[in-house]
């Protein structure tokens, strides 16, 4: 059998990473066994449509390294891809379960399906009472010429229960009385969510529905419209919640749900954030699913190496939290492993900002990649290179470098006349500072603490003396090294 699978999402806004990993299992079950990968757009939700939502899931799919077989810009044979564009498909199914005794027309009113809530006892679940499900057929034939609004709706089984298996949650069992009498066709001619659902997935050829464990309860539905049309049921796959985790101020854990106050949930809000595709890829193919075999244990997959690995059996039933820490350390573990090519391309417009000349981007890279885990934390790394200002002076006091502030006076005195006439190299810097050194009869520390501080001005900085000297140039060194010297002597004989 060709496995063909489908994401489906509605055009609402952007894509969080519950959808993108929904979108990422269909594609890896179907890739998995050289199946088919569907995109449909589901818009019959009209008012919740948002201008340019269908765009951002291109998008998404494309920077994630998604890519569909079939869909609205690529075509295919199923076709049309978007809901709204099939609008005239489904009403005939809906009439077809109606002549078959199956469905039937509802002509309640919104007044009266309210005052079914209002008048029901607080905190109860009301459902429809089936007011129409039994009209006679004179009753339905005038309501029909009179041009009455209504709706078509299932009719559901009243007793018993509804059984189906699921690969990840095993037979799933619920009691028919729990099954509303669904809505198929709105008075506005277009399909319920659920109907076109399944009417899509089966004039398309789906064989296996991938979708979240809150759509557990309702499957009996779906299935329910199966059966009436005497089609085969697809294979489904549930996948666990994505929960959040929150630290309160004394240190307490809570676990829940996972939304925006956990932390950015869009992808590409984790994106702006630093974090890049493929990482993030990465990390949320293993929220829920744990490789095996030879893979089991390994963390960092690309995608055709998930694609390979991916397997069903494998998908927990258990919640998975969403820890950016985790991914955080995911990611940093992409940069360290990046080429210098894909380095420098994703660095570089942190650089331009800084104005940082082509020449030091070798000396980045290297002192750079072992330290950032985003490369959004490049311009805090290196904000010294364009800001300089009257610093602490007791930065110049370091016990563990055996640095004081007199101690750099002597230090930055006896180095200003040779790194003048240096070579503005970074071996041979380093080598004539060490050199230094060695005639102080001191630790490199004593020397090198003071230029890099005198040079910098903070405490911290990617690389050593000889790098922050190369990053800023002889001319911006010598003038900031002579202007600390000033300030050291003053504070010292002041």
């Amino acid at each position: 059998m060709l496995i063909r699978t489908r994401f489906a999402p509605s055009p609402t806004g952007f894509m969080h990473v519950g959808n993108l990993r929904t979108a990422l299992y269909e594609y890896l079950t179907a890739k998995h066994d050289n199946g088919v990968f569907i995109l449909r757009i589901e818009d019959t939700d009209q008012e919740r449509y948002v201008e340019g939502a269908t765009d951002i899931i291109y998008k998404t799919l494309e920077t994630a390294g998604i890519s569909h077989d079939e869909g609205p810009d690529v075509g295919g044979d199923y076709g049309p891809y978007i809901q709204s564009e099939r609008k005239g498909l489904y009403k005939p199914y809906a009439e077809q379960l109606v002549k078959e005794g199956k469905a039937y027309y509802c002509f309640c009113s919104k007044e009266r399906l309210d005052s079914l809530k209002q008048n029901a006892p607080e905190g109860a679940v009301v459902g429809y009472d089936r007011h129409c499900r039994d009209l006679s057929e004179d009753e339905i034939r005038k309501n029909l010429e009179s041009g009455t609004p209504y709706v078509i709706r299932q009719k559901m089984p009243l007793s018993g229960e509804s059984t189906y298996h699921d690969l990840v949650y095993g037979d799933i069992t619920i009691p028919n009385d729990e099954l509303d009498d669904q809505i198929l066709i709105k008075t506005d001619g277009f399909p319920t969510y659920n109907f076109a659902n399944v009417i899509d997935d089966h004039t398309m050829g789906i064989t296996h529905v991938i979708r979240g464990s809150e759509y557990l309860s309702s499957t009996p539905k779906y299935n329910a419209l199966y059966e009436a049309f005497g089609w085969d049921i697809p294979t489904y796959i549930h996948l666990p919640l994505i929960n959040g985790k929150s630290v309160d101020d004394e240190g307490n854990v809570t676990i829940s749900k996972l939304s925006k106050r956990h932390g950015s949930t869009g992808f590409f809000d984790l994106i702006e954030e630093g974090f890049l595709p493929e990482a993030i890829i990465n990390y949320i193919a293993l929220l829920g699913w744990c490789p095996a075999g030879e893979y089991e244990n390994r963390e960092i997959f690309t995608m055709e190496e998930l694609i390979k690995a991916f397997d069903i059996n494998g998908i927990s039933k258990s919640p998975s939290v969403f820890d950016y820490d985790k991914l955080e350390w995911m990611n940093g573990e992409y940069i360290k492993n990046m080429d210098s090519e894909s380095f420098i391309r994703n660095a570089k417009p942190f650089f331009d900002e800084l104005d940082i000349s082509a020449d030091n981007y070798g000396l980045l890279e290297e002192i750079l990649k072992p330290r950032i885990t985003r490369f959004t934390e490049i311009p805090g790394k290196l904000a010294f290179i364009k800001e300089f200002g009257e610093f602490d002076l007791e930065l110049f006091e370091h016990k563990k470098s055996k640095s004081s502030k007199e101690t750099s006076v002597d230090a930055l005195e006896a180095a200003i006349p040779i790194l003048e006439s240096a070579p503005w190299d970074r071996d041979k810097l380093n080598d004539l500072i060490k050199q230094l050194a060695a005639d102080k009869e001191v630790k490199n520390s004593v020397v090198m603490w003071p230029i890099r501080i005198a040079a910098a001005g903070v405490a911290v900085t990617p690389g050593g003396c000889a790098e922050v000297l190369m990053l800023l140039g002889r001319e911006e060194s010598m003038k900031r090294i002579r202007t600390t010297l000033d300030r050291l002597k003053g504070s010292i004989n002041g």
